[in-house]
């Protein structure tokens, strides 16, 4: 066995011995591959919740549910090469695909582009077309972002001082800014609670996150008067709404109350496959394959379905979050938090929604709702979540964060 040896040349040996292995790197990571984790528990609830949307979907229309189906494999086949790859790798190009999307979402805004490129759907510029699948850039920007916000936080310094917060949340303000141009109220209403979030298991200070929660409580009503006509009658739809008031039933209003009365013609133990498409269909419920498919699912499988929705996102998420809890990783930690909270918070807006608690704003249900572009991009999400839970290094002196130059 090879040993190491020390100076002993000059005086002074212990002391330089000492700096040397002071010096040495903070941690040993020790590679291999956990095949028993948390991961596994996120990747059944996603093929659950996956195949539970296509049978969903294929209750309003069976072309829709067929596409889906094949889409899903594709969005498998990426989710498993991703997670092949080491988190490290996601961290090396995580600022390459951060600015990559912010330029996709720009390309989409630019009136120039071709319709057949950039073809707008109900007034928003969101996708673009290539061929067999529409691609929605502000779908990758919650990937890229959440992988360059957690490339910034790996760094003590930069979360442990109030200056350090002020990139991340330029950072965040740039694709928020960008989305609610196409425009796309819901997608971006996910950045804000979820960079709290990573913020928080980074280790921000609780004075700064705590100014910084004030500071958003007092200017969010300010946001108020700059909303598109469109949002406002959609907030003052569901207040009405709320208030028994049906003055917007049919108006601005109507795809709300729709979805809740799609939703209590389930009932407890839902009606089944046959009367919940005759009750879809009467109802005239739009964007019932997409937006509105958890009123669908309520229908079919009734409130014991919904709830069942439920507990798979929770243990989606919480899965999630155990995966962060154990590892070693900085950025990884940070990547897994952001991503089990923006799945969940999607979630949480979209049945939200569905049954009047939020007011309408075209945001679907991951892995369940009908698209390409989202079931794919999802997926990405998953693989990110299994690849950390299958790589647990074990250094022997694991570090909290990662420092350079400039130590705090």
């Amino acid at each position: 066995m090879s040993q190491v040896t020390m100076p002993t040349t000059h005086a002074g040996t212990d002391d330089h011995a000492r700096v040397a292995i002071t010096s040495a790197p903070r941690s040993i990571e020790r590679p291999r591959i956990a095949w028993l984790n948390f991961g596994w528990v996120v990747v059944v609830a996603a093929m659950v919740l996956s195949i539970v949307g296509i049978i969903a979907i294929g209750t309003t229309e069976q072309g829709f549910a067929t596409r889906q189906m094949v889409f899903l494999p594709v969005a498998l086949l990426v989710a498993a090469g991703v997670a092949c790859l080491h988190h490290r790798s996601a961290r090396q190009v995580s600022w390459i695909c951060y600015w990559l999307v912010i330029a996709l979402l720009v390309f989409v805004l630019i009136k120039g582009v071709p319709q057949w490129l950039v073809t707008p759907r109900n007034g928003a510029r969101r996708w673009i077309s290539l061929g067999l699948i529409d691609v929605q850039p502000s779908e990758l920007a919650k990937i890229a972002w959440v992988l360059a916000i957690a490339s910034w936080l790996r760094f003590r310094r930069n979360h442990r001082h109030l200056r350090g917060l002020l990139v991340p949340f330029l950072l965040t303000l740039l694709p928020i800014g960008l989305i609610l141009l196409e425009p796309d109220l819901g997608m971006a209403m996910l950045f804000i609670p979820t960079l709290l979030a990573m913020l928080v298991v980074a280790g921000a200070r609780l004075k700064h996150m705590m100014a910084i929660v004030l500071l958003g409580l007092v200017v969010a009503p300010l946001a108020y008067p700059v909303l598109r006509p469109h949002q406002k009658a959609r907030i003052d739809a569901m207040v009405a709404q709320v208030m028994g008031d049906d003055r917007y039933a049919d108006d601005i209003g109507f795809q709300g109350l729709r979805a809740m009365t799609v939703v209590g013609s389930g009932g407890v133990e839902g009606v089944g496959v046959e009367h919940a498409e005759a009750l879809v269909q009467f109802n005239a419920l739009p964007e019932d394959h997409n937006d509105m498919i958890f009123a669908v699912i309520c229908c079919r499988w009734g409130l014991l379905g919904g709830a069942m929705i439920w507990m798979l996102f929770m243990a989606l998420s919480l899965g999630g979050l155990l995966i962060a809890s154990m590892s070693r990783d900085p950025f990884a930690r940070i990547v897994a938090v952001g991503i089990s909270t923006m799945i969940f918070l999607q979630m949480l807006i979209n049945t939200g929604m569905t049954i009047g608690l939020f007011p309408i704003t075209g945001m679907t249900l991951p892995l369940v709702s009908y698209g390409g572009s989202s079931l794919v991009t999802t997926w990405i999400m998953i693989g990110l979540l299994l690849g950390i839970a299958l790589r647990r290094p074990r250094p022997l002196t694991p570090p909290s964060f990662e420092f350079d130059e400039e130590r705090s």
